[in-house]
């Protein structure tokens, strides 16, 4: 009777790993700007994938990458996204955002549309404007 419930045990764990997992795409890419100053150490970037579909309504994120500056530009990031999620009919774009003390700094003016089937050129470049 103890053997019983090691047994369906056994099977739902040899079930769940015969299901492969969903894998993540990635999008490498760069943020740069123009102006020929430094960023300050305590400078954060945010960059995101966003589902830009819905007119009038905010974006939706399926990746996000937010940490301090690690040098000066251009600014490396990695972006890790569900294909699973990713719709053939929809618009896909990246932005970016640079901040100081909760303060903006620089942000992407322009929309960087992606298509995620493969074609986007990698490092994606993703340049940002100052803020005034």
């Amino acid at each position: 009777m103890k053997a019983l419930p090691l047994i369906l045990a056994t099977g739902l764990l040899a079930a769940c790993a015969g299901q492969p997992a969903s894998e993540s795409r990635r999008l490498d890419g760069e943020v740069f700007y123009l102006q020929r100053i430094a960023l300050p150490p305590t400078a954060v970037l945010s960059v995101s994938l966003q589902d830009v579909s819905v007119a009038d309504a905010p974006a939706r994120v399926l990746a996000r990458q937010q940490g301090p500056v690690k040098g000066q530009v251009p600014l490396a990031f990695r972006l890790d996204y569900d294909p699973a999620r990713i719709q053939p009919n929809h618009r896909y774009a990246v932005s970016a955002r640079i901040e100081l003390d909760g303060k903006l700094m620089f942000i992407s003016a322009e929309q960087h549309s992606v298509k995620l089937d493969g074609s986007d050129p990698q490092p994606l470049r993703v340049k940002v404007d100052p803020v005034r």
